[in-house]
């Protein structure tokens, strides 16, 4: 069974500044020491944009060095707090497409991972989220040169409603485009995504009642407060920092979430009566 850690929303901001008074590259740090040590097996770190805060060449540098000796193959996409061209002058090899998207596939034994821009960066509501039909094409090539393997794919910005209004405001504008290249696809077996700093399950409609799981991870720094509606987006609360952990097995992916914040297991209390 091979395992996927993922995170997300990491959010990295020149040294000394601070998010609500956390320190996101320290959260991460603890975040990524704790994954590395308890799944040292996994097979790949996938982190799902967001990766600084500002989209400064500083910021990614932090984030370049924190990396630097992590012995598990990371991938590194861009969500809507992020730019192309300060990531790029750091992140040089980060693959793309030849329109100059930060896509890319990656083949394990029996599943395909596709990694997806969402960045929408030249519109006036950068925030939201984008997969044009540049993106979309190479998407469906991607999922069609599968070869029989499963496949998941990330995004940054979620392609489902979660009821919190706000972030769903600013959330993939194109939804409905991403549904209709994905009907018909039934390799597609599980969609990541992050951008709402909560830990959600759903299910985005294809059409012909088809869903595909939809797994939202949370930050590992600060999180968006239990408050749905239409809420400020940029409501933060200082909630435990969090990973995601996907297990690839023969009978499906298993996906589990870990708050890494939380006591240790030697401070946990065992129920003696549980039978």
């Amino acid at each position: 069974m091979q395992k996927i850690i993922v995170f997300t929303d990491i959010h990295f901001v020149p040294e000394g500044e601070t998010i609500i008074g956390l320190d996101p590259a320290a959260r991460f740090a603890q975040g990524l020491a704790h994954a590395q040590k308890h799944h040292p097996d996994a097979a790949r770190i996938v982190i799902t944009g967001d990766l600084t805060h500002h989209g400064t060449d500083p910021e990614y540098r932090r984030l370049q060095a924190a990396l630097a000796d992590v012995q598990i193959p990371v991938s590194l996409m861009l969500g809507n707090h992020d730019r192309r061209a300060p990531f790029r002058s750091v992140f040089t090899d980060a693959p793309q497409t030849p329109e100059g998207f930060v896509q890319d596939a990656i083949d394990l034994d029996d599943t395909r991972l596709v990694l997806l821009d969402t960045l929408n960066e030249d519109a006036d509501d950068t925030h939201s989220g984008l997969l044009c039909d540049d993106r979309l094409d190479w998407m469906e090539a991607a999922i069609a040169g599968a070869q029989g393997r499963r496949v998941i794919l990330f995004l940054h910005h979620p392609p489902i409603l979660t009821g919190f209004g706000g972030m769903d405001w600013i959330g993939l504008k194109s939804r409905r485009q991403l549904a209709a290249r994905l009907e018909g696809h039934d390799s597609v077996h599980q969609i990541v995504a992050g951008h709402i700093h909560r830990t959600i399950q759903g299910g985005f409609a294809t059409g012909a009642g088809n869903h595909i799981p939809t797994a939202i991870f949370k930050s590992p720094c600060h999180q968006m407060p239990m408050a749905l509606g239409f809420q400020d987006p940029s409501l933060s609360v200082d909630e435990p920092g969090a990973y995601g952990l996907l297990l690839l097995g023969p009978d499906g992916i298993v996906v589990h979430t870990e708050d890494f914040t939380l006591p240790p297991a030697d401070r946990v209390c065992y129920d003696t009566q549980r039978g």
